[in-house]
Order: structure tokens, then C-alpha cells, then sequence
């Protein structure tokens, strides 16, 4: 597939952004700084928004887009769409809650932020914003005609990459205000880049080793033959070959998953362990940890579209 910048920003974004929001949902029932909690729901929802707009730019009419929310019981971009706009609610609620203690104002009365208000807000907000990035992996997991997007790994990478880069930048964000972050979670958050890292490469191991599911023989009523392509259908390009036949040299895949793996995994978990041991650099060892992440979710976003053959590559 050829790789549109457009879809590979909103992937990017959009999945540390929900990522984001996923964990102040978490930390909202927990307990955690009302400056740093509130710092991530306004980044999450920031992210989240910038990488929705990102989306609108791949369609062939945006002023059209808002058609997408009526089919939702049986379309997975509907169903996002519909998801990821109600997820702004309960993180709408919460920073109107943690506003005025970030701005310690004193309003009187009960609080907006006790109570059985702030428990549904924070669990809503949470299983929402995972629900929208599982709904965006079934976008591309539902495409039979192309298979490497079919392999069943796919939510658990869009679902690990969100929580990982969301949990990164969440703890940048505590760090910045003053809270370092705790060996156990430190070590928690190593342990998820190892796992997201393992993930990645045995997909790439599947989609390297298992070939497409159809030949041309089986096209044309000949499974038994070997068919070659004597001439191409189109003397010049066209909407399929532009969208849907895109050829990635594989020493050049190799140098990029090389290169996505380093960035997304090995310099983050470098920078968490040096955080362990000299905890005065925090903040700046996990801005450089979460800039790692999110460069190296781009490459693999990259190479996701990249390197996924559609079917119908078979005859051109």
C-alpha cells in the first residue's frame, strides 16, 4: 500500500493522544497531581484532535466527512468516529474539574472532582479512549484483501503502542511538575517497550514468511497453472496502482525496522533505566524517552503501510 502521510500523522498522534487520555483516566481514580493530571488531559485531547483532523485530509471530499457517523453498526471508521468524539466528554468533565485546583481557586461548595462524578468520568475516559484505538486497528484489521493487516496481532500492537507512548509522556508530564517517577513504574514501562518490541518483530516475521492467500491462477479458474503477467493492464498509472501497489525494497524495510525498533524501544527503555539511577534527570531523560517513541511510532506506521500488499498487486 502506499503510505499517506496523512493517515500515518493521525495513526501517530491520535494513539498517543487516546493513549494520553487512557492513563489520566486511570490516574483520576487513583490519585496523582491535580497539575499533571491536568496537563495530560489537555495534551491528550490536543493530540487526540490534531490527529482526527490529520485523517480528513486522505479523503477525496472532507467537507463530507461527517457522513462517516451514520454507519456505524457496520463500519469500523464510523464506529471511531462516533467513539472518539464521545471520549471527549468525561475528559472535557475532568479538566473542568482539575481546572480550578490547577489555578487553586477555591469555588465553595461541593466539589465537582469527589465522589461517584469523578469515579464514572475517569472510567468512561479510560475505556473509551481504548475502545477509539481499537476501533482504529479494526479499521485497517478488517481488510481482507489485504492480509498483513489481518494478522491477529494487530489491535494488540495499536493498543500497546497507544498505552506505552500514552504512559511515556504521561510520566514526562509528572516529572515536569516535579514528581519522579517510581523504580516499579519505571520497570512497569520497560517491561511494556519489551513486550511492544517482541510484538512488532514477530509480526514482522509472520508477514515475511506467510505469502498472499490467492495466485493469479486461482484468479482466472486455473489453481493448478502458473499464470505470469504477459502485459500490464494500464500503459500509465492510475488510482489503484497510486493507492494500492507500492514495492519497498527489503533492505530498506530491514534499515527502517531496524531503526523503529531502536527508537520506539531500546533509546526509551535506555533513557527509563538512566532515570533509575540518576532520578535528578528525570524530566529530561523522559522528554527525550517520548520523543523517541513518537518518532519511532511514525517509521513503524510507515512501514505498516508500506509493506502491506493488497491483493490486487497480484496483476499489476
Amino acid at each position: 500500500m502506499h503510505p499517506a502521510l496523512s493517515v500515518i500523522f493521525f495513526t501517530t498522534l491520535s494513539g498517543l493522544g487516546y493513549g494520553l487520555l487512557a492513563w489520566s483516566g486511570i490516574a483520576a481514580l487513583i490519585g496523582t497531581s491535580p497539575r499533571a493530571l491536568l496537563s495530560a488531559l489537555v495534551l491528550g485531547v490536543l493530540m487526540s484532535t490534531i490527529g482526527l483532523l490529520c485523517s480528513v485530509g486522505h479523503l477525496g471530499k472532507p467537507l463530507r466527512a461527517w457522513r462517516a457517523f451514520s454507519q456505524w453498526r457496520t463500519s469500523w471508521l464510523s464506529r471511531e468516529g462516533v467513539v472518539s468524539l464521545a471520549t471527549f466528554v468525561p475528559a472535557l468533565l475532568l479538566i473542568a474539574a482539575f481546572l480550578p485546583r490547577f489555578l487553586a481557586i477555591d469555588l465553595g461548595g461541593p466539589s465537582l472532582t469527589s465522589g461517584i462524578v469523578l469515579a464514572v468520568a475517569a472510567v468512561l475516559l479510560a475505556v473509551g479512549a481504548l475502545a477509539t484505538v481499537y476501533c482504529t486497528s479494526m479499521i485497517y484489521a478488517s481488510l481482507k484483501p489485504i492480509p498483513a493487516w489481518t494478522h491477529r496481532s494487530v489491535p494488540a500492537v495499536y493498543l500497546l503502542f497507544a498505552l506505552v507512548s500514552g504512559g511515556v509522556a504521561f510520566l514526562t508530564l509528572r516529572a515536569v511538575f516535579g514528581a519522579t517517577p517510581s523504580r516499579a513504574t519505571l520497570l512497569l514501562t520497560i517491561v511494556g517497550l519489551g513486550a511492544l518490541a517482541l510484538l512488532k518483530a514477530r509480526y514482522w516475521s509472520a508477514i515475511d514468511t506467510t505469502p498472499l492467500p490467492v495466485t493469479r491462477g486461482e484468479a482466472i479458474g486455473l489453481p493448478a497453472r502458473e499464470v505470469r503477467v504477459f502485459e500490464r493492464p494500464h500503459t500509465e498509472g492510475n488510482f489503484v496502482t497510486r493507492e494500492m501497489v507500492f514495492v519497498l525494497a527489503r533492505k530498506h524495510a530491514s534499515r527502517l525496522r531496524a531503526f523503529a525498533l531502536i527508537a520506539f524501544a531500546t533509546l526509551p527503555a535506555l533513557a527509563l533505566a538512566a532515570t533509575w539511577v540518576v532520578p535528578a534527570a528525570a524530566p529530561t531523560l523522559l522528554v527525550i524517552a517520548t520523543m523517541s517513541v513518537l518518532v519511532g511510532a511514525f517509521v513503524e506506521r510507515w512501514l505498516f503501510f508500506a509493506e502491506a500488499r493488497h491483493l490486487v498487486s497480484q496483476y499489476y
